[in-house]
């Protein structure tokens, strides 16, 4: 399938059922997980030969942290592995990497391995996927919000100024445009607190499939049902 780049530029999807996908075969969850990061690769690929510019995935979750620490250190090892091993297809395939996220919260050596992967694939301009991690989007906006405080209380700039450009400058995702397109697998239907300032025109796609399970088929069938949408963005 032929995607032009116009119709749908940025893709984010919630990569949800990896746990779920190993209970119901009797499998440990972090089974889940490695079957899961098989899909990463898979989906990530597919979206970039369709020719989308932006995929941002929801890897990691501030609220994660709360999982059993077995899970946790689980999805670390495996974090550490995709960084080590992912380096040279990217490379191949001109993507850019990008990360946003609380990174103070995650493991020195992991921090480290991203801001290499970040500097290495800085100029690459085929694709660009970003990854969030440890990320929490009621966080990022009042980490916004307190820049904007920070520079009014040294006077750069006075409330007036403050517009929704400015505001959207402040988050993570400054460089990267809003979502054209929400995905979620699993079956739950909400954005557990996923990119909440920055889909706020997108179109959502919920997917029964775990994300273990989903395919390049079923991206292809969700983009063709994007492409019969209308969006209106609150026009008649």
């Amino acid at each position: 399938m032929s995607i032009e780049p116009q119709n749908l530029q940025h893709i984010a999807i919630i990569m949800d059922g990896n746990g779920r996908w190993a209970t119901k075969k009797g499998l440990p969850r972090s089974f889940g997980h490695k079957k899961g990061a098989e899909t990463v690769r898979e989906i990530t690929r597919a979206a970039g030969e369709m020719g989308v510019k932006y995929l941002t995935l929801y890897a990691f979750s501030t609220e994660n942290w709360q999982r059993d620490p077995d899970e946790v250190d689980a999805l670390m090892d495996l974090l550490r592995q995709y960084l080590k091993s992912e380096m040279s297809e990217l490379q191949k395939n001109g993507v850019k990497i990008v990360f946003i996220g609380e990174r103070e919260m995650l493991p020195a050596d992991i921090v480290e391995a991203m801001k290499k992967l970040e500097a290495d694939t800085l100029n690459n301009d085929k694709m660009t996927i970003c990854i969030a991690l440890s990320y929490g989007s009621r966080q990022e906006i009042v980490y916004a919000a307190r820049r904007i405080a920070a520079l009014a209380k040294r006077g750069d700039i006075s409330p007036e100024d403050v517009d929704m450009k400015m505001f959207s400058d402040m988050l993570y995702t400054k460089d990267i445009p809003n979502p054209d397109l929400l995905i979620r697998t699993s079956g739950e239907q909400r954005l557990s607190n996923y990119l909440l300032w920055q889909c706020a025109y997108s179109e959502f796609y919920f997917s029964n499939s775990l994300w273990p399970d989903f395919s390049r088929k079923e991206l292809e069938e969700i983009i063709a049902n994007y492409n019969q949408r209308e969006r209106r963005y609150g026009k008649a």
